[in-house]
Parts: structure tokens; C-alpha cells; sequence
């Protein structure tokens, strides 16, 4: 009678394996990005719709060439770059001219992320990368807000197909969002309008019920961490509220804080990043807090109106710190005591 040989196979951990790879997971946050885009669309019109296609393809074809000059193979196939174009879009002014969102979405995919290695490398969130630069380059035109025209479906703002390298020309009286409206006038937004977003701004500045749902439909599937933006949002909510209770007429109540500008966006898509935040539970809840009171800080005191884009840039550069300090005990060891 034969006797079967019996194997014993070691391997190295993870010994338990998800079904999820990276493109299944990168592929379903675009799938809960696509509402807001639609709803921008609808609020803002073609413009809106150019700025985010644009946006999108520069950035997918700039990683391909880039690997291709590399002699890499495309990495275009895991639908990351895809998800930075599309953040990097929903960042930028709706009038903005053509040629300035390809600028920036080079630098996005370039700078921010090829020049780190690549996915799982790159330190900073590379949608914010190509958006910094253009702020620092081109403070005037990333900060006009031309009001949605009435026939925004078919008519383009006069400074979308600005010449490069040419002083764009804006259509009318640009107007102030509600986070300038607030800070230089001292006048609050509707908190109905900041939450179905129909207001001016950015193109992802709508609506943050649409926001919420892809967020919660992320964190069902486990496809993204939520503690993350629960310290955001709760932390912003805390001390806006702590403010407020000390002078209403100086400081902005919680909604206000919460459903204006780009919070609701960057707490759930961008500081979200699996690279550029802590991997600890722990760490993560740190990593929101520190966002979520830089955000009021630099909202309240410092000289621009948003600060959620320098929040989350500052939060990517201290987590490496915060996973260095926050670390897991390993399974089985002895807690060190301290020398007597």
C-alpha cells in the first residue's frame, strides 16, 4: 500500500490574503468619486466637465509616458493615477484655463508621485502636489470664482481656452466663496447651500451629502480607513464649536466649518491616502486630529481663507514620524519597564 508524502510548506507572512487587489480597490474609489463629479458637472456646467477630463487624462498620460521613458511597463492598468487626475480636477477652479490644469497635472503625477518611486512611495498626496504649485504660480486665477453662467451647458467662461502663457480674461464680476465671503465680510454661507453645494468654488466644493455616501460606501467595503475623517470632522467640529461658544460673532459655528470649502473632500478622498497616512488605529486618529485643528487654525488665523490642502500636506509629512513613535507591540513580547 502506498503512503502519501506529507509537505510542510513555510512561507512568509501574510498567511491571510484579501480577494481585494489594488486596482479592485482603486477602481471603487473612482465609483464613489463619480457622483460628485456628475454633481459638479450639473452645478458648474461644460466648464467643469472640461477641467476634470483634462485634468484626468493629463495625468494618466503623463505616468504612461513617464514609465514607458523608464523603460517600465505602464502602470496606468491599477486606476491610481485616475483617482489622482480626478481629486486633482475637483480641486481646481471651474474657469480655470485649459492650459494651467495640464501644467499642473504634470507636476501632480512628475513631482508628486513618480519622482518618489511611484504608487505606495510617494510622501505627499500627489493631487495636492500639482495643486500647491499652482497656487504658489498662479495665485490669480486659482483664486477667481466666476458665479455658474445660465446657459452653462452651452456656453465655455472666455478663460478656459486661454492662450498659454497669457493673462486669462474672466466673463463678469468674479464671486467670493463662502469661506472668503466669511473671513474678509464676516458673512456665513446657508448651511443648506454648503451642504447641497450650490455655491462658489472649487469644482469638488458641492455637495457633501454625495461626499459622505462614496465615503461610507468606502468604509463598508473596507476599501478605506474611516477613523481618519471621523477625527477630521469631529475635531473640526470640537473646536469650531469651542470658538464659537467664546465669541459667535468672530468665529464661525460647526456646520459652517464643516460643509464649507474643500473639508468634506479632502477628510474623505485625500487624507484618506493609504500611502500618506499613519497605519496604525491609533496613529490614524492622531494623524485626523492634527489635520482637522491645522484646518480651523490656518482657517481663523492664518492669511488664506481654506486650509485644508496645507492640513493634509503637513499631515502626510509628519506621518512617517507618527508610525516611527505609534508602534504595535509584538505579538508574545514583554512590555519594556523602566530602568529603576
Amino acid at each position: 500500500m502506498t503512503q502519501l508524502a506529507k509537505t510542510l510548506t513555510i512561507r512568509s507572512s501574510p498567511h491571510i490574503r484579501a480577494n481585494s487587489g489594488v486596482d479592485t480597490i482603486m477602481f471603487n474609489v473612482v465609483l464613489a468619486m463619480l457622483p460628485v463629479c456628475a454633481y459638479a458637472v450639473y452645478v458648474f456646467g461644460m466648464a467643469a466637465l472640461l477641467v476634470l477630463v483634462t485634468a484626468t487624462l493629463t495625468c494618466v498620460l503623463t505616468e504612461h509616458v513617464l514609465c514607458r521613458i523608464n523603460g517600465k511597463p505602464t502602470t496606468i492598468g491599477d486606476w491610481s493615477v485616475t483617482i489622482t487626475g480626478i481629486l486633482y480636477g475637483l480641486t481646481l477652479p471651474p474657469s480655470l484655463p485649459l492650459w494651467i490644469v495640464i501644467a499642473g497635472g504634470v507636476i501632480a503625477v512628475g513631482v508628486g508621485k513618480y519622482l518618489f518611486g511611484g504608487l505606495g512611495y510617494n510622501t505627499f498626496n500627489p493631487a495636492l502636489v500639482g495643486r500647491a504649485v499652482l497656487q504658489a504660480a498662479f495665485p490669480a486665477a486659482m483664486t477667481t470664482w466666476p458665479d455658474a453662467p445660465l446657459n452653462r451647458f452651452g456656453s465655455l467662461p472666455s478663460s478656459t481656452l486661454a492662450i498659454p502663457l497669457t493673462k486669462p480674461v474672466y466673463d463678469g464680476v468674479s464671486g467670493a466663496t463662502p469661506l472668503s465671503d466669511w473671513k474678509f465680510n464676516g458673512d456665513a454661507a446657508d448651511t443648506s447651500d454648503l451642504f447641497l453645494g450650490t455655491i462658489s468654488g472649487s469644482t469638488g466644493e458641492t455637495c457633501a451629502l454625495l461626499i459622505l455616501i462614496g465615503g461610507a460606501y468606502l468604509a463598508a467595503r473596507k476599501m478605506m480607513n474611516w477613523q481618519i475623517p471621523a477625527a477630521i470632522l469631529v475635531t473640526v467640529a470640537v473646536f469650531s464649536g469651542v470658538l464659537s461658544l467664546i465669541d459667535s460673532d468672530q468665529f464661525a459655528g460647526p456646520s459652517f466649518m464643516l460643509f464649507s470649502g474643500g473639508l468634506m473632500l479632502g477628510a474623505v478622498f485625500m487624507a484618506t491616502d493609504m500611502v500618506g497616512s499613519p497605519i496604525t488605529h491609533l496613529g490614524s486618529i492622531l494623524y485626523g486630529i492634527l489635520i482637522g485643528v491645522l484646518v480651523v487654525l490656518i482657517r481663523v488665523w492664518g492669511g488664506m481663507p481654506e486650509g485644508v490642502m496645507y492640513a493634509i500636506l503637513i499631515g502626510n509629512a509628519v506621518t512617517p514620524q507618527i508610525d516611527n513613535w505609534i508602534q504595535p507591540r509584538v505579538y508574545g513580547s514583554v512590555k519594556k519597564r523602566p530602568a529603576s
